[in-house]
């Protein structure tokens, strides 16, 4: 697992990212990064940002992932974190850390992401698994360019940055390949819907009502089922939207602040 941090504040800040795939941001991704955190930092936060464990097993599911990730904080936090931030396939993650692993936390927020994958999500997925595993990069960089630019329409533009895209994902620079094949694989059998009821800490759910990863019935569920749980809904908002969104550590700090 590599990590990135930023501050020094008494307070701590796990972040998990999204997916499938997971690498530290570097050049002006990490300039852009650090600004969509700066309010954490001037709220006394030492962010760490840490990617998923390196050459993951085959069948390393999502489970096992929360499971290195409380190795690691029983390691480099003495098991609590006073907050932890899941995005998108890091807020799968943080589900079953949060409610199986023992590690403790002061609060959760989970960020564009709930207890279950919509039928298209996992349809994609299975796209996406199906063209890593024979190497193909136009098939890889298409199918996961579809998380962002779905539909039919802007099928030309998926296959004209097809090609690049899947270079890069499968080059190996930021993460094996075989890792993006593990995640995805993993994503396409999650359901955190047991180890909801077991989270003990106060979460926040921050979702748009266009997601078409977790659809709003799905995010209403996720809600209503872990015990101490708040919905930010983000009217007229998808997914990349919601992540990407500039409110959201604002609304986290305040759903801190009122906790």
């Amino acid at each position: 697992m590599e990590f990135l941090t930023w501050g020094a504040g008494p307070k701590t800040l796990l972040f998990i990212q999204g997916g499938p795939g997971s690498a530290l941001p570097t050049g002006l991704s990490a300039r852009v990064s650090q600004r969509w955190f700066d309010p954490f930092l001037d709220a006394g936060y030492a962010v760490w940002i840490v990617t998923r464990r390196r050459n993951m097993p085959p069948g390393h599911t999502v489970a096992d992932m929360a499971g290195d990730y409380a190795g690691m904080i029983s390691e480099e936090f003495g098991g609590h974190v006073d907050l932890l931030v899941g995005e998108s396939f890091g807020g799968m993650v943080a589900q079953h850390l949060a409610g199986r692993t023992g590690v403790t936390f002061g609060h959760v927020a989970l960020v564009a992401s709930a207890a279950g994958v919509s039928a298209w999500g996992k349809t994609v997925d299975s796209r996406l698994a199906a063209a890593i595993a024979r190497g193909d990069r136009v098939g890889t960089g298409m199918a996961f360019t579809e998380y962002v630019l779905p539909g039919e329409r802007s099928r030309w533009l998926r296959r004209l940055v097809g090609g690049w895209m899947g270079r890069s994902l499968l080059s190996g620079k930021s993460y094996p390949a075989s890792d993006l094949l593990v995640e995805t694989e993993a994503e396409m059998s999650f359901d955190a819907r047991p180890v909801l009821p077991l989270i003990a800490a106060p979460v926040l759910v921050v979702c748009g009502d266009r997601d078409r990863f977790f659809l709003p019935d799905v995010v209403d569920g996720t809600v209503s089922t872990i015990p101490d749980c708040t919905l930010d809904r983000y009217e007229g908002k998808g997914h990349v939207a919601v992540a990407s969104s500039r409110r959201v550590p604002r609304d986290v700090l305040a759903f801190v602040s009122r906790m």
